[in-house]
């Protein structure tokens, strides 16, 4: 067994694409953003495309946050399921949620290819599958609210399943709507792509206060320098929560192992995403330089000095179960690692106002599918500095 440090497949294998300077003098700029990671690399491309002067500033290298640990799965799913978020906020806005799930990858799709994006960027399809007879029968009332909101689903039997697959389940629902991306190499190129259209971007550049002056915002590096902004979108991810007084979010540290290149396996694995009904549940895809990648096996977030020894006890699990799983793979790991992420009560992002500061805006997507959340946040944001009515935002507010 190869097990490396806590560095993630995605820094390993890109290293560090671009760096920028720290900032070293006192700037105003109309909107500043704080986080340098994929969600605040889509966020600042679209106040770009909006025009709108944007400052762009992260506490450490562009992307060495949560973006550099996820496993970059694009899904429409919430980690709340469908038919039990209907019951907390309602069934006709929570298919709403669902289906702008839908709509923000095909947005991505469309990122990717106008700007000509080198991400690794693969549509696919996602398999979410049953690991018991009970399960399965919960997960087909999931499968018909699904379908009922008409969200491109199909049941699919066990039989069917190992046949096409090689998966071992109890049955389960493929979506015809899902990606994988490469996020570290994403948020990467987007922010390269807009400090040639003219953004300034401050790297190791961390905030010592925020002082709310009047009308605008001011920050205070570290270093004593000041950014005045006329607006300030936080894009900081479950760090917010040292910002926020409101609970959120809570702490969650998931687990992730990646084979080596050299794998074989069925090819019909190419084509899809894969998760469980398990608790803590197991996801699983492909890479698109012919690796296998495994992860889950979450649990709540504690800030220990045996959390190697933990990662390590984590990967020979999500290994074990994954041969449950696909008993015809040959897995080899390569690299391991483990992240921090939030998850929210309702399993819906943070996006908009908080009462608890002026002239700022916040896109946390929180769970397990951030980057759809902040894609539907570049519509968000934009819409809310330009005072027009989205209909997601009633649910995504504070204070809900």
């Amino acid at each position: 067994m190869r097990l490396r440090t806590f560095e993630s497949f995605w820094l390993l294998k890109n290293g560090l694409l671009y760096t920028y300077p720290t900032l070293q003098k006192n700037i105003k700029t109309e909107i500043l953003v704080i986080g340098g990671g994929i969600t605040g690399a889509l966020i600042s491309d679209a106040l770009m495309d909006a025009g709108y002067e944007v400052t762009l500033i992260d506490r450490r290298d562009i992307g060495q946050g949560s973006t550099s640990a996820t496993t970059s799965m694009l899904q429409y799913e919430i980690d709340e399921p469908l038919k039990d978020l209907a019951k907390k906020i309602g069934e006709e806005a929570a298919a709403l949620c669902y289906q702008e799930g839908i709509t923000a990858i095909q947005d991505l799709k469309k990122l990717v290819k106008t700007k000509k994006l080198n991400c690794g960027f693969q549509m696919k399809k996602s398999l979410y599958i049953a690991h018991n007879k009970t399960a399965a029968k919960e997960l087909y009332q999931e499968f018909e609210i699904r379908k009922k909101y008409q969200l491109g689903v199909k049941w699919l039997e066990a039989d069917a399943i190992k046949k096409t697959y090689g998966i071992v389940s109890k049955g389960g629902m493929l979506s015809d709507t899902a990606g994988s991306v490469e996020a570290y190499q994403m948020a990467h190129e987007l922010i390269a792509r807009n400090v040639k259209r003219g953004m300034k971007v401050f790297d190791q550049t961390e905030i010592k206060s925020i002082q709310d002056q009047g009308k605008f915002p001011k920050v205070i590096t570290q270093e004593n320098y000041t950014i005045n902004a006329q607006k300030i979108v936080f894009c900081t991810g479950f760090e917010s929560l040292n910002l926020l007084k409101e609970k959120v979010a809570n702490l969650i540290y998931t687990y992730a192992t990646v084979s080596e290149p050299t794998q074989t396996y069925n090819k019909n694995l190419e084509k899809i995403l894969i998760w469980d009904t398990q608790d803590p549940y197991l996801y699983m895809r492909t890479t698109d330089d012919g690796r296998f990648l495994v992860g889950g096996e979450d649990s709540v977030y504690k800030d220990t000095i045996l959390q190697q020894n933990i990662k390590e006890e984590k990967s020979k699990t999500l290994i074990k179960k994954l041969k449950k799983t696909l008993p015809d793979l040959d897995f080899i790991e390569d690299i391991s690692w483990g992240g921090i992420f939030g998850t929210t009560k309702d399993g819906l992002p943070y996006i908009g106002e908080s009462p608890e500061y002026k002239n700022c805006l916040f896109c946390l997507g929180f769970g397990g599918n951030g980057i759809t959340f902040s894609a539907q946040g570049r519509k968000i944001i934009v819409n809310l500095l330009q005072n027009k009515e989205n209909a997601l935002v009633p649910y995504y507010r504070f204070g809900r």
